[in-house]
């Protein structure tokens, strides 16, 4: 065997083995679905479901009394399924790669029995970690499906996810949002809300100013996610778009340090981080604000102890102007990514904000606090 047809062999087995999983993906989400169906069979093999579930409950604890039936209701239909998949594709693969797959499954079958259906995506957790997979499922990404049964349905390659937006749990979910009364803010908390999320808001001067936050820490207690969409582009804007946003964050995290889910921050930058003030005196200070919270929100973007966000729109229409999309609309973008499992998200007719994305991952200092500009 050459090295080209080593390399087909390896991507029929690869693509065999991706999408025969997200058949049982297709499954899954189907069985929570059938929950409330009108029809008993129906809701009787979602039943069955639920008893992985109750293997591996929401506190992410593992009850043993369930093992034997997580392996007759979960394991070995999962298994089924996915074999089903693997076969189906002897109608477009010659039969070697499909029989590779087949045999990877069956091991790791057999090494799930011996640990009485324990695996890497399925152990007790104290705390589920930040970092979390977006193209493959990890441990924690999994963690997340015990917490939030209807997301987060990917079992090894997180295709299904990323095509049905279930990768955000939102409903029932305690939301804290700054500027709320800003284009941004207003229409997050509106499509929040109309999405089943349980929202409450903050605003900069009456409940926190930089160095004062006593009267958010209640607030921030009761939140899951904090959604930072207040900031200034003119007057004060180091303390608006850095130093409350960076405070904001790190006692957000301090407080839910002992939560068995990670805090999740939605952080709103700006393109600015890209193409800088341009040369323009009165963005000057804005993008150097910007720019700086840029530095930092890398930290945070690759900590495990908080599950950030950093979310860089085109201007949009509010009250300081007219932009290239309507604060509606940028809502809508950003949500789209979100449910998609993005940790960065660009919001963006023009592209800058996906260009803008190896700037921040690759091409900045990270920990960089500079000075307010002068």
């Amino acid at each position: 065997m050459n090295i080209s047809d080593a390399f087909v062999f390896i991507l029929q087995a690869g693509v065999t083995f991706v999408f025969s999983t997200a058949l049982f993906d297709a499954l899954h989400w189907l069985l929570h679905r059938w929950e409330t169906s009108r029809f008993k069979l129906l809701r009787t093999f979602s039943s069955w479901h639920w008893v992985h579930h109750k293997f591996l409950d929401l506190d992410m604890k593992i009850n043993p009394a369930y093992a034997r039936a997580n392996i007759w209701f979960h394991i070995l239909p999962e298994y089924a399924t996915s074999m089903l998949g693997i076969a189906l594709f002897l109608l477009v693969f010659p039969w070697p790669p499909i029989a590779l797959v087949a045999v990877i499954r069956t091991i790791m079958l057999v090494m799930t029995f011996r640990e009485e259906g324990l695996d890497y995506n399925h152990m007790a957790m104290d705390r589920v970690g930040a970092q979390q997979g977006l193209l493959w499922v990890d441990n924690n990404y999994h963690a997340m499906h015990h917490v939030y049964p209807h997301n987060f349905f990917s079992s090894f390659a997180n295709i299904f996810d990323l095509l049905f937006g279930t990768t955000c749990q939102i409903k029932g979910r305690r939301f804290l949002v700054t500027g709320a009364s800003g284009s941004y803010g207003s229409a997050m908390v509106a499509k929040l809300t109309d999405l089943g999320g349980l929202v409450e808001t903050a605003k900069s001067g009456t409940d926190f100013s930089a160095g004062d936050y006593d009267r958010m820490r209640e607030k921030l207690e009761r939140a899951e996610v904090l959604v930072l969409a207040h900031g200034a582009k003119s007057q004060d804007c180091w303390n608006a778009n850095f130093v409350t946003f960076t405070d904001l964050i790190e006692l957000f995290t301090a407080l839910g340090k002992d939560r068995l889910t990670p805090p999740e921050v939605w952080a709103v930058g700006s393109e600015v981080e890209f193409h800088g003030d341009m040369g323009m005196e009165e963005l000057k200070d804005y993008s150097a604000s910007k720019r700086a919270f840029a530095r930092r929100a890398l930290d945070y973007y690759h900590s495990d102890a908080v599950f950030y966000r950093h979310i860089v729109p085109s201007s949009f229409t509010s009250a300081m102007g007219k932009g290239a999309m309507s604060a509606g609309t940028a809502v809508n973008i950003t949500l789209f990514f979100i449910r998609r499992g993005f940790s960065y998200v660009p919001v963006t007719f023009t592209g800058l904000a996906v260009l803008n994305y190896f700037r921040f991952r690759f091409f900045q200092r990270r920990s960089g606090q500079a000075a307010p500009a002068e």
